[in-house]
This record gives structure tokens, C-alpha cells and sequence, in this order.
């Protein structure tokens, strides 16, 4: 599943491909990707508008248009390819952008998970998902005493909230393993327990994984990548994600498996004692 890391790669290729053009045509076939507005309008919309900008907010892409944000959330497999109206229509693309210069963008997205919505450009801090977002991880409101606040009163496992995207936004499921980690925080630790020296470790820690991550492209894992021919090297970095029963790179002792909310979650029984 596609994580802020690979997010902002998808961003910036794509940033690279479709910034100037303009939008002729658009088809939605498979109309549960839509979440606003209703499909004909989405489809009617978006003809004339030219994308400007590509911004990312946590683990959504933000297409800035003339009049509108388009905002595109990968989910587990959501993908962007390049073709053109020659090529047929295949399997799982199930919204094709026509550009007046005879260039499409298609999304793909085998599980059919993704979503879209298309918000007028003065209601975006007034309606849509972001507003349910938390902050960035480089965020100056960012602080001690904000995790704190959230987390005094969470019974939680730590590992549980830390994909919470209404606090810190775009942590999932192999980074929290990787931050955690680093901060030698034990993944079922409960969040009210956490001392200050250990939320100061958490934000420092998700800042550094998430840059080496972005700068290795993100990291590729089973089906995902980040875009057509373009795959994260970061997996070669993991220090506990996948690693189960390879020793653990500071002491040796070898990377346990077990599942924490129901998400699979590696860790260091040494390195990370409760």
C-alpha cells in the first residue's frame, strides 16, 4: 500500500509528465472511484481545465487545476499510466484524462479502492477529506505537547496510532514499524504511557524515515510501485518491515513478527522490550 513516501514520488513523476496540459475528455468507468461530486459532473468539470500545480496533503495528491482541486488517494493499488487514445481501454482503468494533445493519463487500480474528488478551489479548507487530516510530520505545530494532548488519554497501542491520519499524517504500515524501531518503542506500548523523551523520539524519528524514504523513491512491496516502471529502493533499507527471523542490525537478536490491530508488525524484542 502506497505511504507518504511513495505518495510524494507519484507526485513528482507525475508533476513531471502532465503540468500544462489541459484536459479535453474525461471517462469514469468504474463510477466508485468518484466520491464527489456525482460522475457526470465530475466528468463535464474537469473538460478545460489545465493542471497548474501537484501538491501532496498526507496521503492524497492534489491536482490544481483553473477553478478546482482534484484530489486522487491511491488506497492500496491506484496508479497512474501514460498512453494514448490509440491504446485500448484493459482491465482495471477505470478513469481515462484526455489531454487536447492526444495524451491520455489513466488510472489503475486493480482493488478498485481509490478515490477522487473534485472541490472548487474556495471550498477546499471548507469542505472534502483534508479536513479530517492531522499534521504533516515536518509540521512545526508538530510538538511534544501536541502528541501528547492526542495520546493522554489512548489506551491504544502506539503501533495502532500511529496510522491515525487525523494526528500525524501519512505514517502506515511498514514506516510505524521502522519509526518505532528507531525510537526503541515496543509496538504495543499504549499511547498514554509514552514518556516525552519517547514522543520526542517518534517525531524526530518518523522526519528521518520519511525523508530517506522519499529519496529513495518510496519503497516497493509485492505489487506496489510507486508508477508505471518506477520502484522504490527504500525496501533495501528496512530495518525491521518484512524482515522476520533476520537479526536485528544492532544486536543481533532476531526480528519478530506478530500482528498489532490486526496489522502485521515487525519488531526487536531486545532493541524494543516493553
Amino acid at each position: 500500500m502506497p505511504e507518504l513516501a511513495e505518495v510524494e514520488t507519484v507526485k513528482e513523476v507525475l508533476k513531471g509528465k502532465i503540468l500544462g496540459k489541459t484536459i479535453a475528455k474525461v471517462k469514469v468507468y468504474w463510477p466508485n472511484i468518484i466520491e464527489y461530486p456525482e460522475v457526470k459532473t465530475f466528468e463535464q468539470e474537469l473538460i478545460g481545465e489545465t493542471i497548474h500545480d501537484m501538491k501532496r496533503r498526507g496521503k492524497w495528491i492534489l491536482f490544481e487545476l483553473n477553478h478546482y482541486y482534484l484530489l486522487s488517494h491511491l488506497r492500496m493499488e491506484g496508479k497512474y499510466f501514460f498512453r494514448t487514445p490509440k491504446d485500448p481501454i484493459v482491465k482495471h482503468e477505470h478513469v481515462v484524462f484526455t489531454f487536447i494533445d492526444q495524451t491520455e493519463m489513466r488510472y489503475h487500480d486493480t482493488r478498485k479502492f481509490g478515490k477522487m474528488h473534485l472541490i472548487e478551489k474556495e471550498q477546499i479548507d471548507s469542505i472534502g477529506p483534508l479536513l479530517e487530516l492531522g499534521y504533516e510530520p515536518w509540521d512545526e505545530n508538530l510538538t511534544i505537547s501536541y502528541l501528547k494532548n492526542k495520546y493522554k488519554t489512548k489506551h491504544l497501542p502506539i503501533k495502532t496510532v500511529l496510522l491515525d491520519q487525523t494526528i500525524i499524517v501519512g505514517i502506515g504500515n511498514i514506516y510505524a514499524d521502522e519509526v518505532l524501531f528507531l525510537s526503541k518503542i515496543n509496538p504495543v506500548t499504549r499511547c498514554c504511557d509514552l514518556t516525552k523523551k519517547d514522543l520526542g523520539a517518534i517525531i524526530e524519528n518518523t522526519k528521518i524515515v520519511l525523508e530517506k524514504a522519499i529519496a529513495a523513491g518510496g519503497t516497493t512491496i509485492r505489487t506496489y510501485m510507486a508508477s508505471e516502471g518506477v520502484h522504490g529502493k527504500f525496501v533495501n533499507n528496512l530495518n525491521v518491515h518484512g524482515r522476520e527471523n533476520e537479526p536485528c542490525p544492532i544486536c543481533g537478536t532476531l526480528i519478530t513478527k506478530t500482528k498489532v490491530g490486526g496489522r502485521g508488525t515487525y519488531f526487536c524484542v531486545e532493541c524494543q522490550k516493553r
